[in-house]
């Protein structure tokens, strides 16, 4: 016969809601039960019956998880940090994929919340007032991007893009450009913002061209309008689009960074595959997706003061070979 929470909790000295609490709502037990009991199930091979748990707790065990774009190579690390952090706490992660479509992210989500305890929306495309309405019908935590009164996870834009410009700027480059990604998106948002602050800042021109899809194709679009533009440096939406770019541009016979620097934003895998090797800002992609769960468990444990819902963490400049001094220019020594 299959081990029961009675057997357990016999075995543990303990009665069977203490069982059921030790492995679903661990905060309500002392360190040193919640241990015992977790190591006596794991040692009868229980494995506990989520529906039974879910008509005690009033939970499902189960958190959603809603991406615009499975294909954008920045997303995978997050959603297996989420799904890592899931199984630590025993949650189970149903993921899907609105294909970059606000009226689906909004559908999904109404659908997904009958079965979930909270939803994780990265990067919403789902306007302010439709991300509000969201959060009165289920938890919700939002990842790179930010709406009054809902839990998020953000990275540091304006420093990231801080970092890009005064690097540029060392190098000589006087006149940016920036490849817009999509014009519903808040991360592109705050980046063209950071950039532009940033190139004030020092004195430098920034030219601004898109928007474009944030595709491999929308920065092989983006190309010649870049080149047009006069600029020395091209600084992309995110990683995918800065490969279409330099395809492009190594197809126009343009060299890199010998006429023309690039620099992307993600720090995904292939962006240090490409040739040349492309200089981007670092997102840290699992401390994210990790951060997302921890702050979904934060709301489900009850209510605490807005400040604590909000976490931003830090980005970092990874300097490579598509970068370097512009055309006819000294840079500046260190």
């Amino acid at each position: 016969m299959p081990t029961t929470i009675r057997d357990v909790a016999k075995a543990a000295g303990v009665s069977p809601a203490t069982v059921s609490r030790a492995l679903g709502m661990s905060e309500l037990v002392t360190p040193a039960t919640r241990e015992r009991v977790r190591a006596v199930a794991a040692r009868l091979g229980y494995a506990p019956n989520r529906a039974a748990r879910g008509l005690i707790t009033g939970r499902t065990g189960n958190v959603g998880l809603v991406v615009p774009d499975l294909l954008n190579p920045i997303f995978p690390s997050v959603i297996k940090a989420i799904q890592a952090r899931g199984r630590e706490t025993d949650y189970a992660v149903f993921i899907a994929d609105t294909d970059e479509n606000a009226a689906a992210e909004r559908d999904l989500v109404r659908a997904l919340a009958q079965q979930v305890d909270g939803v994780i929306l990265c990067a919403p495309r789902a306007d302010e007032a439709q991300l509000s309405q969201l959060a009165a019908g289920t938890e919700l935590v939002t990842v790179f991007r930010r709406v009054e009164g809902i839990p998020a996870v953000t990275v540091d834009d304006a420093d990231g893009t801080r970092q890009i410009v005064e690097h540029l700027a060392a190098l000589g480059h006087r006149r940016l450009v920036w490849v817009g990604g999509p014009a519903a998106s808040w991360s592109n948002r705050r980046r063209a913002a950071g950039l532009r602050a940033a190139t004030e800042r020092l004195g430098l021109e920034l030219a601004e061209v898109g928007w474009f899809p944030p595709y491999y194709d929308g920065g092989v679009a983006a190309a010649d309008l870049v080149l047009a533009s006069g600029a020395t440096a091209a600084v992309a939406y995110n990683d995918t689009m800065a490969l279409g770019l330099l395809a492009r541009l190594h197809a126009r016979g343009v060299r890199i960074p010998g006429e023309l620097s690039v620099v992307g934003i993600d720090g995904i895998p292939m962006a240090g595959m490409a040739h040349p090797a492309l200089t981007t800002v670092q997102v840290p992609a699992q401390a994210v997706g990790r951060a997302a769960v921890d702050l979904m468990l934060d709301r489900l444990r009850g209510p605490e003061q807005p400040a604590a819902h909000r976490r931003e963490l830090p980005v970092h400049l990874v300097v490579r070979d598509s970068t370097g001094s512009a055309p006819g220019s000294t840079p500046e020594k260190k």
